[in-house]
């Protein structure tokens, strides 16, 4: 079951680069547009779409010790109000510490202090937003020693503290078991799945033997037999591609979306091809 703030269809996460390529989308259902990348005035592209606009915050560090800053709620409200936003959502993680950013999303240590920080911090967001808040699990290349939570239990027992939805990210669940040596269906189904509501996927690259979820790829042959596993499990749920550099062609980026569309059985949101070629 999902949480009802967006529409079950596929979507597609908002970049300049692609906002072309994205505005001849006729059966898109949602976008997303990274909450940082909005300054006073929203894209004419964007707003111009149509459909329903997630703001979406990699900066907030609710993980973080220290209570999130409340500039930082104020402009996903105020991002959110700017686009008509149905829910915000933001990362299981923090990227600062001592006034120090990292520039990077980094795990939290699964405990039940970290629990407790996570709780405060979100209940602190949920306050200044006048739409719901979903948090997204990440893609993590370490555990910390002193974990005492596995991830499915850090995930439900902060849905169940908070109320906030879950932002699915299915590539980062493979990720996570494949750098573990672990099942990714079995990971995922031990997630709080009730409280999806929406999910991403991506690309990403294998060096050294270790993915990295990269959003610079194309999605992997694996990442979409994880995503057919979800829906014939009787999952219906939004659900969009990221891609955050590497850009391919127009072509490349719409064969893409049709895979992405068929593995995931939603209606494919591309135009008709046959009309001729693009300009």
């Amino acid at each position: 079951m999902s949480v009802d703030a967006l529409p079950v269809g596929l979507g597609i996460g908002w970049r300049s680069e692609i906002s072309g390529i994205i505005s001849q989308l006729p059966g898109l259902a949602f976008c997303e547009v990274i909450a940082e990348s909005i300054g006073d005035h929203a894209p004419e592209r964007l707003t111009g779409l149509g459909v329903p606009v997630v703001t979406h915050g990699i900066a907030l560090s609710l993980g973080g010790v220290e209570p999130v800053e409340s500039h930082r709620i104020a402009h996903l409200e105020r991002v959110a109000s700017l686009l008509g936003s149905p829910v915000v959502s933001e990362h299981i993680a923090f990227v600062r510490a001592d006034g120090i950013e990292a520039g990077h999303l980094i795990p939290m240590p699964r405990t039940r202090e970290a629990v407790t920080v996570l709780t405060r911090n979100i209940a602190r967001t949920q306050d200044g937003l006048h739409v719901p808040l979903a948090v997204e699990n990440i893609a993590a290349l370490f555990d910390w020693p002193e974990d005492e939570l596995t991830e499915s239990e850090f995930l439900t027992e902060i849905v169940e503290r908070t109320g906030v939805s879950l932002v699915l990210d299915i590539a980062n669940v493979y990720a996570n078991a494949r750098n573990r040596r672990r099942d990714p269906w079995t990971e995922l189904a031990r997630l709080p799945l009730e409280r999806i509501a929406y999910c991403h996927i991506a690309g990403g690259t294998a060096r050294d033997g270790v993915y990295h979820d990269s959003h610079t790829a194309p999605v992997p042959e694996d990442v979409l037999a994880l995503l057919e596993a979800f829906t014939s499990a009787g999952y219906r749920a939004p659900i969009m591609l990221e891609r955050d550099g590497h850009y391919p062609p127009e072509v490349e980026l719409l064969d893409e979306l049709d895979t992405f569309a068929d593995s995931a059985g939603l209606e494919r949101i591309t135009p008709n091809r046959l009309l001729g070629p693009r300009m």
